[in-house]
C-alpha cells in the first residue's frame, strides 16, 4: 500500500543546551515498516516522542491520514491510533503484567464499579498467547527481567489495535527466539495496513525487518533509502560521517594468570546452582547465555545486590564477605547494570555529580565541605577521555541520550580507578558508533590491567571481545570456552545445556 499515514516536515526541538532537531522530516506509508536509525544523540526518539504527544514541537507541521494535527499528550496520540514501544521502560512494577497492559481500561463488573481481574488476565493471555509467550498476566513487573518487561510493553502497545506502531530498540533485551516471534507480529501487523517506525541500532536487523530507511544525523534529516537497494556500509556512513569496521575483532592481549576473583558454587534458590568461574588480571571474562540463564543475577549477587545461600566470593586470594554494594565497592568492585537509568544513574542529577557519586568520600575537606573544583576537574577530565557530548557539566543527565548516560556509567567507575569491573548489556541501546567507543575502552582498561566480566546477549559481541566465554543455562555454568575456540554454534549448544557444570574445563 502506498497511502501515506504520516508526513512530518520542517520539525525543530530544543531541550536546555542542545537543539536536538533541526528542520527535520520523516513519512511513513501504511503497511509498512520504515526504519528510523542514527548515532545516540541523531534524534530519532525526540521525533517519534513528538509524534507519540509526549513531547511539544517547536516548529514544524505534522500532517496524519491527511489532515495537520496537534497531538498534545500521549493520550491524545493513543486516542488516534498512535502507540509507541519506548526503549526505556514505562511500566509500574508495582502492578501485574495485565494491569500494566490495560491501565486506564479495565474490564469492569458490578455495575461498573468493581475491576473483573479474570477478564482482564484472559484479555492478556490472549495477547500473550497470540505473541507465542509464555508469561504469567498475573505476575508483578517487579519481579521481571528486563526482557520480559519489554515484552509487557510490546503486547501493551498491540492492545490499542492502532493504525501506527512505534518500536524504539524493542530487541535491545530480547534473546534470539523472541526477536523472531516479534518479526512475525510486525510482519503480520504490516500486512494488515499498519505503519510501522522502527528505530534501532541493530543494523543486521534492517534487511530483515524494514522496506525503508531513513537516517538523521545531530538532529538533522540525512536521507531516506528502500532497504532493498542500500548497504550497511552506506547507512553507516551516512549515520556517522565516517567508516567503522564494525565487524572487525577486538581481541585484547593476552591477561596475566594472576587470579583476582574466584567464585566457587554460588547458590541462591532456584536462580543460581553451584557456580563457579575464575577471573584474572587484565582479563575480559565474556558471560552468555539465553534470557533467563542466571547472568544478571551471579552478577548482582557478587556484588551484594542479592543475597545467595551459600558458595564463597575470593577477591586476590582472601575470602571475603560481601553481603551489600558498599562491601563490594570496598573489595574494589564495580557492576554496571543494564538498567542504567535505574541503578546507574541519578537522572535528576548533573554530569559532573554523577561522575563523582563513587568517590564523594575522598571529595569532601573540613566540616564536610565539599571540593566543588576538584570534582570539576575529575569530571572535565571524564567527559574528555570518554567523549561524552554534553553541553556542559552541569547538564542534567536525563537530557543525555542513551549512549551517552552509558558512558557516563562507565566514567563513575573510572573515576574511582574500580580495578573489577562488571558490565552487564554495556552496549544495550547504543549505536554503532558509540558501541566502537566502549570497545575500545574495554580494550584500554584490559591493557591497564583491569579485570572486566562482560555479559551480553549479543553473541557476536562476546566472541569478539572475551579472552573466555562462560555460558549459562538454568542457572549453571555448563561451559567455559576460550576465545580460540569459540563459536556462535558451541556457545548455543551450551546455552540450551539443561544439565550443566560437567562441560566446564574448570569443574
Amino acid at each position: 500500500m502506498d497511502d501515506v499515514l504520516l508526513c512530518m516536515e520542517g520539525i525543530d526541538k530544543s531541550f536546555p543546551g542542545v537543539d536536538a532537531l533541526k528542520k527535520c522530516r520523516f513519512e511513513l506509508k501504511a503497511g509498512e515498516v520504515h526504519a528510523l536509525v542514527g548515532e545516540n544523540g541523531a534524534g530519532k526518539s525526540t521525533l517519534m516522542k513528538i509524534f507519540a504527544g509526549i513531547y511539544s514541537k517547536d516548529g514544524g507541521r505534522i500532517m496524519y491520514k491527511g489532515k495537520e494535527v496537534n497531538i498534545p499528550t500521549p493520550h491524545a496520540a493513543q486516542q488516534m491510533g498512535i502507540s509507541m514501544v519506548h526503549q526505556e521502560l514505562n511500566l509500574m512494577s508495582h502492578l501485574t503484567a495485565a494491569q500494566n497492559i490495560f491501565i486506564g481500561r479495565e474490564p469492569l463488573r458490578g455495575f461498573g464499579l468493581l475491576l473483573d481481574e479474570n477478564v482482564l488476565n484472559e484479555k492478556a493471555q490472549a495477547l500473550f498467547d497470540m505473541m507465542h509467550l509464555n508469561l504469567n498476566p498475573r505476575a508483578k513487573v517487579a519481579d521481571m527481567s528486563v526482557a520480559k518487561q519489554q515484552m509487557v510493553e510490546i503486547a501493551k502497545a498491540l492492545s490499542f489495535n492502532s493504525n501506527v506502531l512505534i518500536f524504539d530498540e524493542p530487541t535491545a533485551a530480547l534473546t534470539d527466539v523472541e526477536i523472531t516471534e516479534l518479526f512475525r507480529i510486525i510482519r503480520q501487523l504490516r500486512d494488515e495496513g499498519v505503519g510501522i517506525i522502527y528505530i534501532t541500532h541493530r543494523l543486521e536487523e534492517l534487511k530483515e525487518i524494514s522496506d525503508r530507511i531513513t537516517v538523521l544525523r545531530d538532529g538533522l534529516y540525512m536521507d531516506t533509502v528502500r532497504t532493498e537497494k542500500a548497504t550497511i556500509d552506506q547507512i553507516i556512513k551516512m549515520m556517522v560521517g565516517r567508516v567503522i569496521y564494525e565487524s572487525s575483532p577486538e581481541i585484547p592481549e593476552h591477561p596475566s594468570e594472576e587470579v583476582v576473583l574466584e567464585v566457587k558454587n554460588l547458590t541462591r534458590g532456584k536462580e543460581l546452582k553451584n557456580v563457579s568461574f575464575k577471573l584474572k588480571k587484565g582479563e575480559i571474562l565474556g558471560f552468555a547465555g539465553l534470557v533467563g540463564a542466571g547472568r544478571t543475577e551471579v552478577a548482582r549477587a557478587v556484588f551484594g545486590a542479592d543475597p545467595f545461600d551459600s558458595g564463597d566470593v575470593i577477591v586476590k586470594d582472601k575470602k571475603v564477605n560481601i553481603k551489600r554494594p558498599s562491601d563490594a565497592v570496598a573489595y574494589d568492585i564495580g557492576y554496571l547494570s543494564e538498567d542504567r537509568k535505574r541503578y546507574g544513574l541519578c537522572l535528576g542529577l548533573d554530569v559532573e555529580t554523577n561522575i563523582a557519586l563513587t568517590i564523594f568520600s575522598k571529595l569532601t575537606g573540613f566540616l564536610g565541605w565539599i571540593k566543588n573544583a576538584k570534582i570539576r576537574s575529575i569530571a572535565k577530565n571524564i567527559v574528555d577521555k570518554l567523549s561524552i557530548r554534553t553541553p556542559s557539566l552541569t547538564q542534567k543527565v536525563k537530557y543525555l541520550s542513551g549512549g551517552n548516560q552509558q558512558k557516563l556509567v562507565v566514567g563513575k567507575w573510572l573515576a574511582k580507578d574500580t580495578g573489577i569491573l562488571i558490565f552487564d548489556e554495556p552496549t544495550r541501546g547504543i549505536d554503532v558508533g558509540a558501541k566502537q567507543e566502549i570497545y575500545s575502552l574495554l580494550n584500554d582498561l584490559a591493557h591497564q590491567g583491569k579485570s572486566i566480566i562482560m555479559i551480553s546477549s549479543e553473541l557476536p559481541e562476546i566472541l569478539r571481545m572475551s579472552h573466555r566465554v562462560v555460558v549459562m543455562c538454568e542457572g549453571r555454568v555448563t561451559g567455559e570456552l576460550d576465545n580460540e575456540e569459540v563459536t556462535q554454534e558451541g556457545v548455543m549448544q551450551l546455552a540450551t545445556q539443561r544439565n550443566g557444570g560437567n562441560l566446564s574445563k574448570n569443574s
